[in-house]
């Protein structure tokens, strides 16, 4: 049996994993989806001041406060920022960290490790309509939702993301390299991420690709779900 840790992206909450949640349960794991300070069912507590170390520090107090170990920690698209933190800080409690269609944190900002294209339109939407310090959630068909259900799903429930989470540096002292990474690409889309899966494969990392968009969870939980329990064995 293996603790797991579904960390959401950015607008997202731990709802986000419901689709995959019932396969990883029914083959025996324990699993946690946390929400992120300041998102989604969080969005009560956003502030200017939320940054990249807050939510390393949220999923940290998770796995300290129920005591959790042999942890394979996922995490979605921005999260790859998050769980290269805090496999930084407590590499001992960690099996494994999954990045899934997501960033490799090597200590830049978030905002520095995407495409030129992909950091204006951030960058933009902050100015336009984030008040300068957040995000607005982007266009689902931007994320690979093509499908009216999924579509009416996730709308209601993306908030703004706080945008201090991507322009901080990330703080590392180098223990999360001794943690062991894997890489998951969804191949169905933009490939936002695909450097990071070439920079995986390069460093040895343990490797998937989904035919999937950017939101796996939703739109291809059991193909995921399968990923995910072929990985922790």
């Amino acid at each position: 049996m293996s603790n797991l840790v579904l960390v959401p992206g950015a607008w997202h909450g731990g709802w986000c994993w419901q689709r995959v949640v019932p396969a990883l349960q029914e083959a025996g794991h324990r699993v946690y989806t946390p929400t992120l300070s300041g998102v989604s069912d969080r969005a009560h507590l956003i502030s200017p001041s939320i940054g990249v170390e807050t939510h390393v520090e949220d999923i940290v107090r998770l796995m300290e406060t129920y005591d959790l170990d042999n942890v394979t920690l996922v995490g979605h698209s921005y999260a790859g920022q998050v769980i290269t933190g805090v496999a930084d800080r407590v590499p001992d409690r960690l099996a494994r960290r999954v990045h899934l269609d997501g960033f490799i944190g090597d200590g830049r900002p978030a905002i520095d490790l995407l495409p030129d294209s992909v950091a204006h339109h951030y960058r933009e939407s902050v100015e336009s309509a984030g008040f300068g310090w957040l995000i607005p959630p982007r266009p689902l068909e931007k994320l690979g939702i093509s499908e009216a259900a999924d579509h009416q799903w996730l709308a209601p429930r993306l908030t703004p993301h706080p945008w201090k989470t991507y322009t901080d540096p990330l703080l590392l002292t180098g223990a999360y390299a001794d943690v062991p990474g894997v890489f998951i690409e969804c191949v169905a889309w933009m490939r936002v991420f695909e450097s990071f899966a070439r920079q995986a494969s390069a460093d040895g990392w343990e490797t998937h690709e989904l035919e999937s968009g950017h939101e796996a969870m939703v739109t291809a939980p059991k193909a995921l779900a399968s990923v995910l329990l072929k990985i922790v064995g």
